[in-house]
């Protein structure tokens, strides 16, 4: 009987499963980090983790057991897998089970900050509404205008499919055009600076790598077209913070959506001052049924690689290059 950590319990049934099977240790409580987490690990031949779990080559080099690392995640930006493959290890993510929902999400984030609607949500709480008027909390429409898309994998795609509903015109910027993505008028545009400069909103869907961090710096931000939007279900670090207060308490920028942050869970306290920008606590993926999902890729994974299987969404390991 193998052994399992889990730095987390999961939503749903799946931890069940595998305790059922393998010799299953479940904490509970804020990320650990360091020697700590190496300590938890100790012997384990797999770790299941959160995004916020820092895996490092220290801990590759101290668990000499460890088969396989199973993060509850899309991103692994918190494993270093060039470690990972050097000690042979597999890491897993979770891709694809979220697509709907973190794209369902970004409307939604869309919607709030161009409706006004937690505005108007507070306004109605504290008393202020008196009755209808003309002019009260007007916003600004999606029809016609740009979507410009950063990151054009599952999730960037499934926003411009829902943009399209919208009747909102779509272009992205990502590494490559995709053509094979089937989405009707969405113009493929190579520099990000010319999408910047042209789009109304502008809605991040790009992994956190060494070229994406501080992806939008001051200079961009500021290049971003006068009153557009910004909308971030990515990861908060492909952001400057600094900046993109300053961008919009300048007005540059009209609103921002933000589910990430770049210090997460801190929040820059300019961004906590401003009634143009709508803040969730990391919600992307946050359905029943999408972390769920989830719980049963981890799990399923792990259970492959116990059997001596290859997983069934490996990022990197034995036979794989050693960065995705």
């Amino acid at each position: 009987m193998a052994k399992v950590v889990a730095t987390s319990p999961l939503p749903g049934v799946a931890l069940q499963r595998l305790g059922a099977h393998h010799q299953l240790q479940v904490r509970s409580g804020p990320p650990l980090a360091g020697w700590q987490l190496a300590d938890f690990v100790g012997d384990a031949d797999a770790l299941i983790c959160l995004l916020a779990d820092r895996v490092t080559a220290e801990l590759f080099a101290q668990a000499k057991n460890l088969k396989v690392v199973a993060v509850y995640a899309v991103g692994v930006n918190n494993v270093d897998l060039a470690a990972a493959f050097q000690a042979g290890v597999w890491v897993t993510n979770t891709p694809d089970v979220l697509t709907d929902a973190t794209a369902d999400l970004t409307m939604a984030l869309l919607l709030a900050v161009t409706r006004r609607v937690v505005e108007g949500d507070r306004f109605v709480r504290d008393g202020r509404f008196t009755g209808w008027a003309p002019d009260l909390l007007l916003g600004t429409g999606l029809q016609g205008k740009l979507l410009g898309i950063v990151g054009f994998g599952r999730i960037g795609q499934a926003v411009a499919r829902r943009a399209q509903a919208f009747a909102m015109r779509v272009a992205y910027s990502s590494r490559r055009p995709h053509p094979e993505a089937g989405i009707p008028n969405a113009v493929f545009v190579p520099s990000v600076d010319e999408l910047l400069a042209q789009a109304d909103f502008i809605s991040l869907h790009c992994p956190l790598t060494a070229e994406t961090r501080h992806l939008l710096h001051r200079e961009r931000l500021f290049r971003m077209k006068q009153g557009a939007f910004l909308i971030n279900a990515a990861r908060g670090e492909v952001v400057d913070e600094e900046a993109l207060v300053e961008a919009l308490a300048a007005g540059h920028l009209a609103g921002a959506g933000l589910d990430v942050y770049e210090q997460e869970p801190r929040v820059h306290p300019g961004l906590l001052q401003l009634p143009n920008v709508v803040l969730l606590p990391h919600l992307g993926s946050a359905t029943r049924e999408t972390r769920e999902a989830m719980a049963d890729l981890v799990v399923d994974n792990v259970r492959a690689v116990l059997a001596g299987k290859p997983p069934l969404t490996p990022v990197v390991g034995p036979g794989l290059p050693p960065a995705p």
